[in-house]
Parts: structure tokens; sequence; C-alpha cells
């Protein structure tokens, strides 16, 4: 399984960013998967961002960006996105897709595959 992300940038504060994550790998499972975006700030752990069940397009948004992201998948290109508008400065870290083949967890430690990160900085 591999995971492309693409996207992250600089933006102003109330600016708006798309985040997307081109996923491939065994048809057989990527019905039943769960995708997602976590990010990690400097010295941190990674933080649960957004989820989507990629059969169903369920969704499952952290606090923090609530009202303010949202997490969508186009099951044509086996991709999916994060729309993040009203971004804030504290929003700035390095964005990370990741796969979950079993049950949706909001622990980092639970997923299973993982892109390469895409940094997202929110200055002016």
């Amino acid at each position: 399984v591999q995971l492309q992300a693409s996207g992250g940038g600089l933006v102003q504060p109330g600016g708006s960013l798309r985040l997307s994550c081109v996923a491939s790998g065994s048809g057989r499972t990527f019905s039943s998967s769960i995708m997602g975006w976590f990010r990690q700030y400097a010295g941190k752990e990674r933080e649960f961002v957004a989820a989507i069940r990629w059969g169903t397009g369920r969704t499952y948004v952290g606090d923090s960006v609530k009202g303010r992201f949202t997490i969508s998948r186009d099951s044509a290109k086996n991709t999916v996105y994060l729309q993040m508008n009203s971004l804030k400065p504290e929003d700035s870290a390095v964005y990370y897709c990741a796969k979950e083949l079993k049950d949706l967890s909001f622990r980092s430690a639970d997923w299973d595959y993982w892109g390469q990160g895409t940094q997202v900085t929110v200055s002016s």
C-alpha cells in the first residue's frame, strides 16, 4: 500500500487549502478500510484530524478542526481530500494521510499505513 499526499503550502490566516492523498493497494481490502489525516507539531505526537470510511463515506472530524475542515473521497480516483477552511496559525503542522485496515482509532499508533507528510504553514 502506498499513500501519496500533496497540497500543502503557505497560506494566510483565514485562507484555505486542500490536501490530497492518492492511495494504491489491494482492492480486496480497500472498500473496508478507513482513510484519514493526522497532523504533527514539532516534538509532539501525531494528532487525529479527520477520517472517512471508504465504503460508506461516513466521516469523523477532530474537535479542534470541526466546522472548518472537511474530509471527502473520490472512489474513482482512489483519492481522499482534506479541505481546510478558515485556517489559523495553530493549524501549521506537517499533515499525514494514513490508512487503517481494522477499525477506526484516533491513535496514530493503530494506523497501518502512512504517506509522507506535507507541510502546512499558516502565517501572514
